[in-house]
């Protein structure tokens, strides 16, 4: 009798080869603008989506309002991860996204914070008595939250007197940055930046103190024909993912 052992594992090479092959051809990347302040969940769950699919996010990180002019003028992504729902609904309205796309993916927190433990109270009453030099905010006409501490202060009828206190970041990586550099005493920053980190000071502000930051996402129309975009979207709204956000501070739905 003949001996089919070489021959069934020459078979069987053939069709691993031929299975990684077909892997490697269907896996593909999509480029995905992330609003700043979720940089780091955003990070983890790229991860988990490229060894749940085979496809990999590329991920680029700013402000909401900067991401929408670069995206008005062309730029190449597939996915807008903004901090709010404003620039989202108006990349639809401006048919620059696939109508019907967009959806709400995590709603954020804002934070009074300061690496120095006791400097910030836990009712905020530091903005009140003023006993810092330097307060850092996220640009309010590009990042969303810092147009939710400048309404914060604002509900507090503190804005007018701590103004000259302000130093405002392009977004609310670098408003977290002064903080964490020491360039501002204290800063606004997402809860998302200091909900993992141990000591310093702060103060969750009250939800009802501003603007619901309510984050959207959506799928552009230089993505509507990807399948890898159209899969992290798909993604994004799974249990796995939603675990990643809720563990970085933000509520999701």
């Amino acid at each position: 009798m003949l001996n089919r052992r070489p021959v069934l594992a020459a078979a069987l090479v053939g069709a691993l080869s031929l299975g990684l092959g077909a892997a490697s051809a269907v896996a593909a990347e999509t480029k995905v603008a992330v609003a700043a302040n979720f940089t780091e969940p955003a990070k983890a769950i790229a991860a988990r989506f490229e060894a749940a699919t085979g496809h990999k996010a590329v991920l680029s990180f700013g402000s909401s309002g900067q991401f929408y002019t670069q995206i008005a003028n062309g730029a190449p992504y597939d996915v807008f991860l903004s901090a709010d729902g404003e620039r989202p609904a108006k990349a639809e309205t401006d048919g620059l996204a696939v109508a019907g796309a967009r959806f709400t993916y995590a709603t954020g927190r804002l934070v009074l914070f300061s690496k120095t433990p006791g400097l910030v109270d836990a009712k905020g009453a530091v903005l009140k008595t003023g006993k810092f030099e330097k307060l850092a905010i996220a640009d309010p006409k590009a990042a969303p939250y810092g147009q939710a501490a400048v309404e914060t202060l604002t509900k507090l009828k503190l804005y007018d007197t701590l103004k000259p206190k302000i130093v405002t970041g392009a977004s609310i990586t670098q408003a977290y940055q002064y903080v964490q550099t020491g360039a501002a005493e204290v800063g606004f920053v997402a809860l998302s930046q200091v909900v993992n980190e141990a000591g310093g000071s702060r103060w969750l502000v009250p939800a009802a103190d501003h603007t619901p930051i309510d984050q959207q996402a959506v799928l552009l129309k230089t993505g509507a024909d990807s399948v890898a975009a159209k899969a992290f979207l798909q993604f994004l709204k799974g249990k796995d993912a939603k675990a990643i956000i809720k563990r970085y501070g933000y509520e999701v739905h």
